[in-house]
C-alpha cells in the first residue's frame, strides 16, 4: 500500500477534519496486508491515527484509517447509539463496536451500512441510507438526507484538503509530515 494511496483516500482524516476513511488496496496475501498495516500504524501512531485491516478477499484488502478519539465521540451521539443498537451492536465501546463491525464484514450477511457511523457521517444520513429512503437531497462523499448546507461545506473541505495533501506529497512531503497530531 503506497503512501500516495493513503493520502488520496485519507487526507481529511490525516488533517484531523474527519473521523475516518476507508479504502481498498491490492495485496499479494493477507500477511502482506497485515504487515503493511502494522508498518503504517508504527509510522502514524504518534499522530493519533490508527489503521485496521477490516477484510481481505481475493487479493484486495479493506483498510480503515481512523482517529480513535473522534470515533469514540461520534459513537456517543444519541442517534448513533440508537442505530448501533438496532444493528445488533452489543456494547457501544469503540473497540467492541469495531470488533463487531469486522465480524459483520467477514460474515455472509448484508454489507453493514452502519459503517457510515464509523466514518464520521451524520447519524441522520446513515439512518436514511440504512432505511433505503429514496429522498436523499445531495450525493457527495455520502448520500445526504439531512443538513445539505453543512454537508456541502464538508464535502468542499474534504476535496480541498485532498488536493492540497496530494500536491504537498508530490512536492516531497512525507506522510508523517502531512499528518496532523491530534
Amino acid at each position: 500500500m503506497s503512501d500516495e494511496l493513503v493520502i488520496r483516500h485519507c487526507a481529511p482524516t490525516m488533517a484531523n477534519i474527519k473521523t475516518a476513511n476507508l479504502f481498498t488496496g491490492n495485496f499479494a496475501d493477507r500477511q502482506e496486508m497485515l504487515d503493511e498495516v502494522r508498518s503504517l500504524n508504527n509510522r502514524l501512531k504518534n499522530k493519533g491515527i490508527r489503521v485496521l485491516a477490516l477484510q481481505y478477499e481475493k487479493g484486495r484488502g479493506l483498510i480503515y484509517v481512523y482517529r480513535p478519539g473522534r470515533l469514540s465521540k461520534d459513537l456517543q451521539d444519541c442517534k448513533a447509539c440508537q442505530l448501533l443498537k438496532q444493528c445488533g451492536y452489543p456494547d457501544l465501546d469503540e473497540n467492541i463496536c469495531l470488533r463487531h463491525l469486522i465480524q459483520k464484514l467477514e460474515g455472509e450477511g448484508e454489507f453493514p451500512h452502519e459503517i457510515g457511523l464509523f466514518l464520521g457521517y451524520p447519524p441522520d444520513d446513515v439512518e436514511g441510507f440504512i432505511n433505503r429512503r429514496k429522498s436523499w437531497k445531495l450525493c457527495g462523499f455520502w448520500k445526504v438526507y439531512g443538513d445539505v448546507e453543512k454537508a456541502s461545506k464538508q464535502f468542499e473541505r474534504f476535496r480541498k484538503c485532498t488536493d492540497l495533501y496530494q500536491k504537498q506529497w508530490l512536492m516531497g512531503k512525507s506522510i508523517e509530515h502531512l499528518t496532523i497530531a491530534g
